[in-house]
């Protein structure tokens, strides 16, 4: 097994590794919580094998609003047809963080892949925060943010193309919002980072509308800066899963006229911790 760092600050890849091994598996488990977001090269996997897999790492979470595999309600289907404008993910976010209790990691199985494009990054929510100046790291420490699926995942994204072709759908089930500190000790490294995101964060606590806008524009800014950032360059038959605790992700939408089909199965996470927690 080799593991190759992709930038100096986040995520690896892994080659030579093999899901299906137990006797993989600690060293897969080490690089996840060293690196937040890690590669799997090449792995000769199906649906049993991805479900298995996610299961060493905690119970599923089945996702209310993503279309699942046939067969397998544990894995969401993520699909952009070839004559399909709007790609799901184009924003930056954290899978989950409206919910209680955010997911652990999400971990991504890719099946049909267009011949160029199609990758998605991640910045890394530690580096963000660690780069801030000392007194914003005071005042934000202190906050917390409230985070919602009703807009994303509600009626009022009924009408988006993605909702219309089934590939989101539940719309019901979109009733989550949770205050989360804006600040984290994550719970496996006990490293700071920021718990905010443009998708799902829709204000700061305590602040007036106005500061709170200033506040999440300025972060939101901040984080988008290449240092923090790693691309993950897709290869069908590739598995790659991510520390939702730890990161923010994207998915890069410039393969107009070609077929990208991907499964995911998310992980369940524990209640999150604030800043005084480290």
């Amino acid at each position: 097994m080799e593991i190759l760092p992709l930038t100096g600050g986040l995520g690896a890849e892994i080659f030579g590794a093999d899901i299906r091994r137990s006797e993989d598996f600690i060293a897969i488990e080490a690089a996840f919580a060293k690196y937040s977001v890690v590669v799997l090269r090449g792995q000769a996997a199906g649906p049993e094998d991805h479900l298995a897999f996610a299961r060493r790492f905690g119970p599923i979470n089945v996702n209310r609003f993503f279309k699942p595999v046939e067969g397998h309600p544990e894995i969401a289907m993520v699909l952009k047809e070839k004559d399909q404008a709007e790609a799901v993910g184009e924003g930056w976010h954290t899978d989950h963080s409206y919910d209680k209790e955010p997911a652990m990691g999400s971990i991504l199985r890719a099946i049909e892949m267009p011949p160029f494009g199609g990758d998605t990054l991640f910045v890394s929510m530690g580096a963000a925060y660690e780069a801030l100046s000392a007194p914003m790291r005071r005042f934000l420490d202190e906050l917390t943010a409230v985070h919602s699926s009703r807009h994303v995942f509600g009626a009022a994204a009924a009408d988006s193309e993605a909702a219309r072709s089934g590939r989101l759908g539940n719309a019901g089930a979109a009733t989550q919002e949770v205050s989360h500190p804006v600040v984290i000790t994550h719970p496996l490294s006990r490293r700071r980072g920021l718990f905010i995101n443009p998708v799902f964060t829709t204000r700061i606590e305590g602040l007036s509308p106005t500061e709170s806008d200033a506040v999440l524009t300025m972060l939101y800014a901040h984080c988008q800066q290449p240092e923090f950032q790693c691309r993950v360059r897709w290869q069908a038959s590739d598995i790659a899963m991510w520390d939702n605790r730890a990161t923010w992700h994207k998915a890069i939408n410039d393969y107009h006229g070609f077929r990208r089909l991907m499964h995911r199965v998310t992980v369940e996470g524990v209640p999150l911790s604030g800043a005084s927690a480290a």
